[in-house]
């Protein structure tokens, strides 16, 4: 599955969030990140996310797609982060 993964927290939880996000989907821009990942490594990420954020302050909106194979995706201004995964 692909997913893209937004979220708004208050600074100190969205340290957290990613740096815990940065260890299993590609980081985009600031609060963004996708990838493809399984459905497995997906609930285990919804639970970390849970214990890490407060219900009542921040929110992490996520979007689920059978796969990356989207029609397009664009970039107006500047690419925050190269998405170019080989080192």
């Amino acid at each position: 599955m692909y997913i893209i993964m937004v979220y708004d927290a208050k600074p100190k939880r969205g340290v957290k969030l990613l740096k815990f996000l940065r260890q299993h989907i590609t980081w985009v821009q600031n609060s963004v990140f996708e990838g493809e990942i399984t459905e497995s490594s997906f609930e285990k990420i919804k639970t970390r996310i849970k214990e890490i954020i407060n219900k009542e302050e921040d929110s992490v909106i996520y979007y689920t797609f059978d796969s990356g194979n989207y029609k397009a995706r664009g970039v107006l201004g500047v690419e925050k982060n190269d998405l170019d995964t080989f080192i």
